[in-house]
Formats: structure tokens, sequence, C-alpha cells
């Protein structure tokens, strides 16, 4: 399938159904009185998050989406039918903006949540309801309300709980292939990978998410070589692990130019715990090892973990490292949970 993080749809929610005049006409009962029936609602557009899926593909060819409008009243009291609601399955960690691509209008980040992105129109009265004392023959009624209309945007930024990060041909698909399942194309130029990939690592009996996220440049931070998007998926990612290859000359540089377009992007994401790992050490002598890694550290001021994503010499050490921090923010996360209630976008 495709991978796709961005899309724009259309959403109308359903107009309410017309309220009716109507009067009750029966044998020996010749004033019968109104008996007009209001109209039913229109339905709502709503978000909802689901599991099993990690694209926006299906909106690219599906772009409108128009819930039904509700029933009108009808005679001897019959109110209209409300409509049932249009639901539009979303990945989680889709953001939902308007037009303008800025106002953030939702952030589905936990499944099951939903929300109300328009709401159907109110049934018009009928008759009936205008009734007093004084007007004992009302010939009016509302019509249903209109429903909104509006544009959206969709924008997936995938959810892992842990991301890889690194210069180009870095040896990330590498890593992420020979620690699960994912099968992402590997080749020896920079730009291999063009799409985020995610796989499901399994160490020790327990698991984790996975991000392989394509190589970030210098600028990625302004957008250059597409960085916003791919920082965008990374900045949801519990841990980094950074990887820096170690056949080239100079590690330190490389390290440096992906802090400064972290630090840049998000303080936030220049925050997030992160991994240091010298990639491809099987290519490289005792010697070199050690003298890049002493650079590395003296840079980062971290431990230096090296590790080799084609033998694998290093590898499932810095797995369970990962797994240890991923394990902790899992249990801070019970016990911030709390139930999820179906909101409007619009609430305050």
């Amino acid at each position: 399938m495709k991978f796709l993080d961005e899309a724009k749809v259309y959403v109308k929610a359903g107009n309410g159904g017309n309220g009716c005049v109507s009067f009750r006409r029966e044998k020996f009962i010749p004033l019968g009185g109104p008996d007009g029936g209001n109209g039913g609602r229109g339905g709502s557009v709503i978000a909802e998050c689901v599991s099993g899926l990690n694209t926006l593909i299906d909106y690219r060819y599906q772009q409108h989406f128009k819930a039904k409008k509700g029933q009108h009243g009808m005679g001897s009291s019959c109110y209209g039918a409300s409509s049932p609601d249009m639901i539009m399955q979303l990945p989680i960690g889709t953001q939902i903006f308007a037009e303008d691509g800025e106002t953030l209008i939702a952030d589905l980040t936990k499944v099951g949540q939903k929300i109300v992105i328009a709401q159907g129109g109110q049934g018009g009265l009928g008759n009936e309801c205008f009734k007093t004392s004084t007007n004992q023959s009302p010939r009016t009624a509302t019509p249903g309300e209109e429903g909104p209309e509006l544009w959206l945007w969709l924008r997936l930024k995938l959810m892992s709980d842990a991301g890889l990060l690194g210069l180009p041909n870095a040896g990330k698909s590498t890593f992420l292939a020979a620690t699960s399942r994912a099968k992402p194309k590997i080749a020896d130029y920079p730009f291999t990978t063009l799409a985020p990939q995610l796989g499901v690592v399994y160490v020790d009996g327990r698991e984790f998410v996975l991000a392989d996220i394509p190589g970030l440049i210098e600028g990625a931070h302004e957008g250059v070589g597409l960085g916003l998007k791919f920082l965008g998926h990374v900045e949801r990612s519990g841990i980094l692990l950074h990887l820096i290859d170690g056949t080239q000359e100079d590690v330190v540089t490389a390290y440096k130019t992906i802090r400064a377009e972290l630090k840049a992007y998000s303080s936030e994401l220049a925050k997030k715990p992160e991994l240091v790992a010298l990639n491809k050490c099987d290519a490289l002598t005792d010697e070199e090892i050690k003298e890049k890694s002493a650079a590395l550290k003296k840079a980062s001021k971290k431990k230096i973990w090296q590790i080799s994503g084609v033998s694998g010499a290093g590898v499932t050490d810095v797995l369970r490292e990962m797994l240890t921090v991923i394990g902790e923010k899992r249990e801070q996360e019970k016990i911030d949970e709390i139930e999820i209630p179906v909101a409007s976008a619009w609430d305050d």
C-alpha cells in the first residue's frame, strides 16, 4: 500500500428535515387541531481514530464526505427520522486542520477517540409546536437547519515507540530490516527510502514499534528535502536512535547536522531521549571504531553504541536499552490515561 501522509477532503453535515403543517381530520372530529410533526436531525460527520491504518491513501480517491439529511415531519404527529452519522476512519496520529492549513481542529492520538467535525442540522418544527390558547390552528412550520460544510486538511504524523534518525545512507533501513519483519528498500545510495516505514521489533519477549524516517539533510527544518514532513513523523516517537555512518570521515559533523535540525524544528523534539550509535562497524578496524566513538562521545556527551545492522553486532543491546525507556514511558501513560469522550471539534 502506498504511503500518503496528507490529503484534502470536503465534508458536509446533513440538513435537518423540515417541519410539517398538518391538521387532524377524522370522522366525527372535524376540528382535530394541528398534528404536523418535527423534522429529523441531519447526520453529523465524525472522525474516528482506528487501529490497523498507517496511511491516508484512501482519502486521495474519496475526497467528499456528505452525511444524509433528516427526514421531513409528517401528519398524525409523525416525527421525521434522524439520519445516521458519517464516520471517517483515520489512522492514529492524524491531525485535522481547517482549510487554511494552519488552524488545528483535532489531533487523534488514541484508538477509539471520536471528534465531531461537522454537526448535523436540527430538524424543523411542525405546526403542532406552535399551537397556543389564542392560536389553535397555526399554519406555521420551520425548515430544517442547514448542515455546515467545510474543506479540511488531514495530516498524518506516525505514532511509534521509537524513531530512527540519521543522514542519508546511514543504514537506517538495514537496521529496521534486521530487527523487524519490515521489508524496506535497501541500496547503497542516498535517499533510498522516500517514505517513512514502520516495523514491529521483538526483543526478550516484548515488542515495540520502530519508525524508519527518510534521511534528513541540512535545512530539513525549512522544508529542504521534504524535511518538514519527515521531522513531523519522528516528532511523536518516544525515543530516538541516532545512527551515524561509521564509514564516513567526519562523524561529528554528521551528528551535529541532525541535532541542529532537531533543535531548529522543535525544542521539544530536541529534548526527547536519544541513543547514539556508530553504525557499520563491521567495515571498520578496531582503531577506527575506538577513534570515532571517542569523537562522538565528546561531541554528544552520551554513551556511544557500536553496532552493525548487517552483522547484527551490538544490535540486541541497543534494542534492550530502547525497550527500557519505552517501558517507562508506557507506564507513565497508563497512569495518565483517562476515558476518551466523544468531543466536538468546535468545543472551547
